[in-house]
């Protein structure tokens, strides 16, 4: 009963690249993946009914500090995403830029000088308007470029069109696409790692909230959570984790309506079960995205400072807040420093900032004295 979308985690990816290579790669070492993932997931549904005792290591200074990185994480996935993608070709370019800012001023508009559905709406008009734009400028622009070697590309806003066609029309997925093992190599590191998507699970519900939630309210995410990466398993999709992006998402709309996001998983599972459907979306230029997703991104920022500040600020909370933004935020966004740390510590803490600033912020809000010893 909360306001938060759970999708396939990104995070898992270092992880799961360690194992594979482990293992010698193939179709073997992605059984194992999955085995580690059902297992891994039914170990975090456990972790969910046990949460509440460790709630007081989740105080509004820790969950704030979580949520902050992980906002911080994400502004530079979107101005990537604000050029163009980081991948392509023409980075950076005007038409990727004028793009990005024409999505961003509609959805300024229609949130702030238009009222009721259409202001709630403004994100989804204005990622509508881009795909518009898009394809507008397909017919009065070049859509492919020359690189500086000579080879012709095609510009990473041009709209897809064949991908849409080629799709097919309705697809079920495949129960256990791969035989499923399990191996202690994929089991422990993937374990470790789901105690950390829980603990990004708590931050995102708390960012989402808008308040501080409830025992029963965390308990129920990190369960969902574990059941939700443990089913996806067995049709070989990697474990599941609660979208930080939606926390931005609901930041600026303020629709917590559980209607509105049950709407939103039922539009997924199309996109799933009618490929063509997903193929549509999966042709939104980054540009598109990018003009969306760097205000929604920071919106989390934001959501992250309004926890920690709801409650005085004291020298004790400012140092917590410090310490695990410089030290371990630092330390994940620049993971060269960690290059002659043990692999398992540079995958769980060099993936990015929020597990390492997490764990600082945890552990100094236990050993650090309580504002009462210092009067």
């Amino acid at each position: 009963q909360v306001p938060i979308i759970m999708g396939t985690s990104s995070g898992f990816l270092g992880v799961f690249n360690s194992v594979a290579a482990s293992m010698g790669g193939g179709v073997l070492a992605y059984g194992a993946i999955m085995g580690a993932s059902i297992l891994g997931g039914l170990f975090e549904t456990v972790l969910g009914f046990f949460l509440k005792p460790l709630r007081k290591f989740f105080p509004s200074v820790v969950t704030g500090t979580v949520v902050l990185s992980i906002g911080l994480s994400l502004i530079s996935v979107g101005v990537n995403s604000f050029g163009g993608g980081n991948a392509a070709k023409d980075f950076g370019s005007m038409e990727n830029l004028l793009l990005a800012v024409f999505v961003l001023v509609v959805i300024l508009f229609f949130k702030h000088w238009t009222k009721g559905f259409l202001s709630s709406s403004s994100i989804l008009i204005g990622i509508v308007a881009g795909y518009i734009a898009a394809f507008i400028m397909g017919f009065v622009l070049p859509t492919t470029g020359v690189t500086a070697d000579g080879v012709e590309f095609t510009k990473a806003w041009v709209l897809n069109w064949n991908k849409v066609a080629q799709a097919s029309w309705f697809a079920i997925p495949k129960l256990v696409p791969v035989k499923i093992i399990f191996d202690m190599r994929a089991i422990l590191p993937v374990l470790i790692m789901f105690i950390v998507t829980a603990v990004e699970t708590v931050g995102d519900m708390e960012g989402g909230m808008g308040r501080e939630a409830t025992d029963k309210e965390l308990s129920g995410g990190v369960i969902c959570d574990g059941l939700g990466s443990s089913f996806a398993a067995c049709f070989g999709v990697l474990p599941n984790t609660s979208f930080s992006q939606n926390v931005g998402l609901v930041a600026m709309t303020k629709v917590v309506n559980r209607g509105a996001l049950a709407t939103g998983a039922i539009f997924l599972i199309l996109c799933g079960l009618i490929p063509k459907l997903g193929a549509l979306v999966s042709i939104m230029p980054q540009a598109v995205l990018g003009g969306a997703a760097v205000m929604m991104f920071s919106s989390i920022v934001v959501s992250g400072i309004q926890l920690i500040t709801k409650e005085k600020m004291t020298p004790r909370t400012l140092t917590i807040v410090s310490v695990a933004l410089g030290v371990g935020y630092g330390m994940g966004a620049n993971a060269s420093i960690l290059a002659h740390t043990p692999q398992l510590f540079q995958l769980i803490c060099g993936e990015s900032g929020i597990v390492p600033a997490a764990f600082v912020a945890i552990v100094l809000n236990v050993l650090l004295p309580k504002d009462e010893e210092n009067a």
